[in-house]
């Protein structure tokens, strides 16, 4: 993979279709981790634990593991009935594990039309891990997607990569499966070209900065300044956009936002961003295949 260093003074003015300032994603990652794996390494099971002393992988780690597994048994139900209240749909990512384990998520997303991304095979396992295994490498993808397919009832689109985690493989890889686009990158406002062996894709940028892992399990905001947080992100992009048009991604994990005393941030937010008639609420799939015709 290779893409271009282009300094945003150095691009020509993006125009988002109807004059949208700002393509506005809200991501809600349906992630599933494995309670024990065939290690005695320290399980990193795809996300910060709550509590820091990681266990091998071999030995569950309940506290963590029921953690996080609180946001499928209650908190995502949580954000869906949000969303549906404020009435704007989600996208989605999704591990092929959770199709085949947490089967109720999926059909929740897919009831509501949401956008549904390829995400791994299993939260815990990382591209990363198969850096020097190529082979591997391609094979995790190959079963994700045909998972993905099965489940979903069409061909993946796009990937994020669970942890964000991948290789100089993977946009290859992704490529040669059809992909059009790709998410883990996180260097711009803006969605730009990938160059690959193959088709270039298109890369949609994700961040950990406007993240609720970040903002409220690393950096401990408050449920006000997590909100606070968001809207002044918007604002700033807003008010830019209209000269060069932006992207900004929510992303968000239901056993983290999914809390009852958080919900009411991204309500709010949501609600300011709906009083805004230059936001695009779009999905990735929208904002590729737009960006594919105007690549200049």
């Amino acid at each position: 993979m290779h893409y271009d260093y282009v300094p945003l003074p150095h691009r020509k003015p993006l125009k988002w279709p109807n004059g949208k300032r700002v393509a506005l994603l809200m991501t809600i990652n349906l992630e599933t981790w494995d309670l024990v794996k065939d290690s005695s390494r320290p399980y990193y099971a795809g996300g910060p634990p709550i509590l820091p002393d990681v266990l091998p992988g071999n030995v569950p780690d309940f506290p963590n593991f029921t953690w996080r597994e609180y946001g499928q048994r209650v908190g995502v139900w949580r954000l869906f009935e949000m969303f549906d209240a404020c009435g704007v749909k989600p996208g989605c990512t999704i591990n092929a594990i959770t199709a085949l384990r947490r089967r109720p998520m999926l059909d929740a997303a897919l009831e509501r039309g949401c956008e549904i991304l390829a995400h791994n095979y299993e939260q815990g396992e990382l591209l990363t891990d198969f850096a020097n295994d190529p082979q591997a490498e391609r094979d995790v993808i190959a079963k994700t997607l045909e998972v993905y397919e099965k489940a979903v009832g069409r061909k993946a689109k796009g990937w994020l990569s669970s942890s964000l985690r991948g290789t100089l493989n993977t946009a290859d890889v992704l490529a040669e499966h059809g992909l059009s686009f790709y998410c883990y990158l996180m260097n711009d406002d803006q969605p730009y070209m990938i160059r690959t062996s193959g088709q270039p894709i298109v890369s949609i940028p994700y961040s950990n900065e406007i993240n609720d892992f970040t903002l409220l399990t690393r950096r401990n905001h408050t449920t006000d300044e997590f909100r606070d947080i968001l809207i002044e992100e918007l604002t700033v992009l807003y008010d830019e956009g209209a000269k060069t048009g932006r992207l900004m991604n929510v992303g968000l994990h239901p056993h983290v936002s999914g809390r009852a005393y958080r919900i009411r941030a991204l309500r709010e937010f949501i609600e300011h961003a709906k009083l805004l008639d230059g936001v695009w609420w779009a999905t990735r799939e929208e904002i590729a295949e737009w960006y594919m015709k105007n690549p200049q």
